[in-house]
C-alpha cells in the first residue's frame, strides 16, 4: 500500500517540473473532450457497473442517482471541459507591481500550488472537472475517487491519461488511484506530506471530519452545507415561494440546498402558503413552536440538534424570527459558513444580511442551489470552501494558484 502511493507521490512530484504552455494545456483538454465523445458508450457501459454494485449494495436512491451518468451528463462533462479550455491561463499573471524608493522593482506572480490529492465520493463527473481544472492550472492531481464509482472514474481518468499522451505530456499529471482498499485514504492523508501539497475533500461529512482530522497536509473545502434562506418582512411572496422550493428540493442532495427557512414574522399571514406548496412537494417540515401554532398542516418538532443538521433529503427545518438581526445572528451560530440566502426588497435589508452573514457565499433573492462553480461561470469546481482563509466559495481555475514575490535589483544592498 504504502509502496504504491509512494510511487504516486513521486510520479507526480517529478511530472510537476514540465512547464507546459497554454497552447499545449488547451489542445490535451480538446483531445480529452473528443475521447469521451467518442468513448461515450463505453463510459456509459462502465457506468453501469458501477450502479449495479450500488444497487446490490442498497445504497440510498439520491447516492445512485448522483451515480448515474447518461447522454446529458456526459455532454453537461464535455461543456464543462470546452470552457475551462476557453479560460484565460491563470499561470504567471502579474497581480501587482510596485517600484521602492531605492529602485527596486517587485512583482507578484501567479504560480501553480504543485500536487492537489483529491479524495471524492460518488460523482463521476468530479474525475472529468478536477482533472481539467487541475491541468490547466499546471498542477498535478492524485485521484481517490469513492469506490461506488470505480469503473467509471477509473475510465474518465484513463481517457484524460490518454490525451496527454498523445500530446506528449507526462501522463502524471493526472493520476488515479487503482485500488478500493479503504486503508489507503489513511496513508495519502498522514503520510503523504513530502509529495502531496494541499488535499481537497468532496463528499459527505464523515469523510470530510475523517481528512481534516488526519491530513497532515493543508485542506480545502467545507465540513457540512448546513444553508439558509430567509424571508424578509418587505418581500414579493410569489417570487419567495418560488425560491424557496428551488432552494430545498430542486436537487435535495447538494451541499448548496436550503436546509433551515427563515421567515420574519410580518410574514406570518403567508406561512401556510409557502409551507404548504413544499409538503405538496413532499417535503417534511420541522416547525419551531411560533410556526406550529400558526400552520395548519403537519410538523415535527425543531430543535438544536434540528438547526444544526444538514439534512440532504426533502426535510427542512421553519422559524419565525422577529427582524433580520435574529435571522443573521441564527445563522451565524448554525451555519457552516456555505450559502445564505436573503429574499427582499428592501435593499438595505439586503446589504445588512449579506455584509454581516460569515457565510462564503451570501445571496439576495436567488436561490442556495447557484453555489456552484459552474454556475459562477468557472467552468466546473474542485469543490466548495468554507475555510476563513482563502479560497473561499466555489474552487475553480484561478481559486487553484498560488504567487509568488519577483524582486529585481541593480545592485541594491540593505543598510
Amino acid at each position: 500500500m504504502s509502496k504504491l502511493l509512494n510511487n504516486i507521490g513521486k510520479k507526480a512530484r517529478i511530472a510537476f517540473k514540465s512547464k507546459i504552455n497554454t497552447k499545449v494545456k488547451n489542445k490535451v483538454l480538446e483531445d480529452y473532450y473528443k475521447l469521451i465523445i467518442k468513448n461515450k458508450n463505453k463510459i456509459i457501459s462502465e457506468n453501469k457497473k458501477d450502479i449495479k454494485v450500488a444497487e446490490a449494495k442498497k445504497l440510498k436512491e439520491n447516492l445512485i442517482k448522483r451515480l448515474a451518468l447518461n447522454n446529458d451528463k456526459i455532454y453537461s462533462i464535455i461543456n464543462s471541459i470546452k470552457i475551462i479550455a476557453k479560460f484565460k491561463d491563470p499561470v504567471d499573471l502579474e497581480l501587482d507591481q510596485w517600484k521602492r524608493p531605492n529602485g527596486l522593482k517587485i512583482k507578484r506572480v501567479t504560480i501553480p500550488i504543485g500536487v492537489i490529492g483529491v479524495i471524492y465520493e460518488s460523482r463521476p463527473n468530479v474525475t472529468a472537472d478536477v482533472s481539467a481544472l487541475c491541468f490547466k492550472s499546471g498542477n498535478c492531481v492524485i485521484l481517490r475517487g469513492g469506490s461506488e464509482a470505480y469503473f467509471s472514474n477509473r475510465i474518465l481518468a484513463k481517457l484524460f491519461r490518454q490525451s496527454l499522451k498523445k500530446n506528449k505530456i507526462d501522463k502524471n499529471f493526472v493520476q488515479f488511484v487503482d485500488n478500493k482498499n479503504r486503508k489507503l485514504v489513511d496513508y495519502m492523508l498522514s503520510k503523504m506530506s513530502n509529495y502531496i501539497d494541499v488535499i481537497i475533500p468532496r463528499g459527505g461529512k464523515n469523510l470530510v471530519k475523517k481528512v481534516r482530522n488526519l491530513s497532515s497536509v493543508p485542506v480545502i473545502g467545507h465540513l457540512e452545507g448546513i444553508c439558509h434562506t430567509y424571508v424578509d418582512k418587505e418581500v414579493n411572496m410569489k417570487m419567495a415561494k418560488k425560491i424557496v422550493v428551488n432552494a430545498k428540493l430542486r436537487n435535495t442532495s447538494i451541499c448548496g440546498a436550503t436546509e433551515t427557512l427563515l421567515i420574519h414574522k410580518k410574514n406570518s399571514k403567508f406561512i401556510n402558503d409557502i409551507l404548504n406548496e413544499l409538503t405538496n412537494n413532499g417535503c417534511t417540515i420541522y416547525a419551531d413552536t411560533k410556526i406550529k401554532k400558526l400552520y395548519k398542516g403537519k410538523t415535527k418538532t425543531a430543535n438544536v440538534k434540528v438547526w444544526s443538521t444538514e439534512f440532504l433529503s426533502a426535510i427542512i427545518s421553519v422559524k419565525l424570527v422577529n427582524n433580520i438581526t435574529e435571522a443573521v445572528n441564527h445563522i451565524n451560530k448554525y451555519g457552516t459558513m456555505h450559502t445564505d440566502a436573503i429574499i427582499t426588497k428592501n435593499k438595505l435589508s439586503a446589504k445588512y444580511f449579506i455584509k454581516n452573514v460569515k457565510s462564503s457565499i451570501a445571496i439576495h433573492n436567488s436561490s442556495t442551489q447557484f453555489a456552484d462553480g459552474g454556475e459562477f461561470g468557472f467552468g466546473g469546481e474542485v469543490g466548495i470552501s468554507t475555510n476563513k482563509l482563502p479560497p473561499r466559495g466555489p474552487v475553480g481555475l484561478n481559486q487553484l494558484v498560488s504567487y509568488k514575490y519577483e524582486v529585481y535589483g541593480s545592485g541594491q544592498i540593505r543598510k
